[in-house]
């Protein structure tokens, strides 16, 4: 067994940190010979429900998990640690615009980044889930200015899965015969999930699909509009599907890509593709050394360039309506 790595949980006692921390305690991110020492964040109403779920943890014998503290104070839930995942945040309801959550949530990211900036480890590693996650990732690393910036990633290996999924039905195949379908840009319906440079059972995508009206339409519109599908199907946002992409996005990291893999990450843009730099904007990126690069060379037609470009716009109005808190 290795030493234990101490993994940040914001959140942990709301729906996606409950679906997340039992798979996170057995094993399936970090591998089975990884204990983890869990850090538990939680806001002060909400610690007797987070030790609830500490007793169901207790009670599931996970032999990785190496201990577990809860804390409400952000200073301490960071304290030592190697990886962070950061899904505190209010969730987005019906009626609920992107705005509104933007203000209500930016705040809790500068706390936590400064927090991080103070007392996480040096290899520290965040990913942030709660929404809108590209810029509360934005604002989290502006908040922690001696932390490096790519150590911050926005979830968006949600969306490639529900891209996955949907091609895999359309087809008839398994989940893992879909191969490199990404998402570029914002974790919003500006997204572009890029089905061109995908592969099914080995096969293009669109050869496979053989139906270019419906990539471009249903496909498209499902994909970037799950979220709100599925609020208005279940009256909540996505819960088990978020942690689930969250294990991904960090199991992805931690272990790296295949030769010839792609996965979706939101990172900070180094300007490829004319994305602005300094955004937080989901690449094609390939994984090593516990390090996500951006894949070059992707060759884009108008169609595809203006998805792209579109997402980064409206990521850069993001960043004006929360200047005031990336001092």
């Amino acid at each position: 067994m290795r030493a234990p790595i101490r993994v940040t949980v914001t959140g942990a006692a709301g729906n996606i940190g409950y679906a997340l921390l039992f798979r996170l305690a057995s094993g399936f991110c970090y591998g089975e010979d990884q204990p983890v020492i869990l850090q538990l964040l939680e806001i002060t109403p909400a610690m007797k429900a987070l030790e609830g779920t500490v007793m169901e943890l207790v009670d599931g014998a996970f032999p990785l998990v190496a201990g577990i503290e809860i804390s409400d104070d952000p200073r301490k839930a960071f304290e030592g640690a190697n990886q962070g995942f950061l899904v505190g945040a209010m969730p987005r309801r019906a009626g609920m615009q992107r705005a509104d959550l933007i203000k209500a949530n930016g705040p809790i990211f500068v706390g936590q980044g400064n927090a991080i900036n103070s007392v996480a480890a040096p290899d520290i590693q965040i990913l942030v889930v709660g929404n809108p996650c590209n810029t509360n990732a934005l604002i989290c690393r502006h908040a922690a200015p001696d932390v490096p910036a790519d150590r911050f990633h926005a979830m968006t290996r949600l969306d490639q899965n529900r891209g996955k999924g949907q091609l895999a039905l359309k087809t008839g195949v398994t989940t893992d015969k879909v191969e490199n379908l990404v998402i570029w840009g914002n974790h919003s319906p500006t997204m572009f999930p890029d089905f061109l440079h995908a592969t099914i059972d080995g096969k293009p995508a669109t050869q496979a699909v053989g139906d270019d009206a419906w990539l471009e339409g249903d496909f498209f519109t499902t994909v970037t509009k799950r979220g709100s599908a599925i609020i208005a199907a279940r009256g909540a946002s996505s819960a088990a599907s978020a942690a689930s992409a969250a294990l991904d996005h960090m199991k992805t990291l931690w272990r790296g890509t295949a030769p010839g893999e792609w996965s979706s990450m939101g990172i900070m843009s180094d300007g490829s593709y004319g994305v602005p730099e300094g955004l937080i904007y989901s690449f094609p990126v390939t994984c090593t050394g516990r390090r996500a690069s951006i894949v070059q060379g992707i060759e884009h037609g108008e169609w595809a360039q203006a998805k792209i470009a579109a997402s980064a716009d409206e990521l850069v109005s993001e960043r004006a309506a929360v200047a005031d808190l990336l001092g």
